[in-house]
C-alpha cells in the first residue's frame, strides 16, 4: 500500500521527533467522518479519502492550537493506545501537513477504515474525536 499524493515520510519524520505531552482536551461534540468514500462502497486504486472535521479545526503536527489537531487514517487495525502517539506505519497514516484529502493505494479486498484526530504531538484528543469505521471492497 502506498500513499500517492501525500508522503508518509514527513508523518514518520515528525511522529520520530516529537515527544509525548500528555493529552489535548477535545471539545464537547467534535466529530471527524469520512466524506469519501461511503461506507460499504465498492471503489478501485487510487482510493480517494476526503476526511471531514466538525466543531474543531485542522492544523499541522508540530502547530500547537486550541481546539485543533490533524488527520490519521487506520486501515485495517484499531487504535491500541490512546494515551501514546499513533504510531506510522502502513497501517496508521499521517497527515500531519493539515491534508484533509488523499489518494492512497490498497491491495484488492475489503478493507476497515477509520480517522482519528491527532495533537500537535500525534497523540489523540482527551476525549478522543474517531470515526466510526467504515468498511470498503477495492476491485483490481
Amino acid at each position: 500500500m502506498t500513499v500517492t499524493r501525500f508522503g508518509l515520510a514527513f508523518g514518520l519524520a515528525l511522529a520520530a521527533g516529537l515527544a509525548l505531552a500528555g493529552p489535548t482536551p477535545a471539545p464537547a461534540g467534535a466529530r471527524v467522518y469520512f466524506i469519501a468514500p461511503a461506507d460499504g462502497a465498492v471503489v478501485r486504486n487510487p482510493v480517494r479519502v476526503v476526511f471531514g472535521l466538525s466543531g474543531m479545526g485542522v492544523a499541522p503536527a508540530g502547530v500547537e492550537r486550541p481546539n485543533t489537531g490533524h488527520h490519521h487514517l487506520l486501515i485495517d487495525t484499531a487504535l491500541a493506545d490512546f494515551d501514546a502517539p499513533i504510531p506510522a506505519d502502513e497501517r496508521h497514516l499521517h497527515f500531519g501537513g493539515g491534508q484533509t484529502e488523499a489518494e492512497i493505494q490498497l491491495p484488492p479486498g475489503r478493507h476497515r477504515l477509520q480517522l482519528v484526530l491527532g495533537d500537535h504531538n500525534h497523540v489523540p484528543h482527551d476525549p478522543p474525536v474517531i470515526s466510526e469505521p467504515i468498511t470498503i471492497t477495492v476491485e483490481e
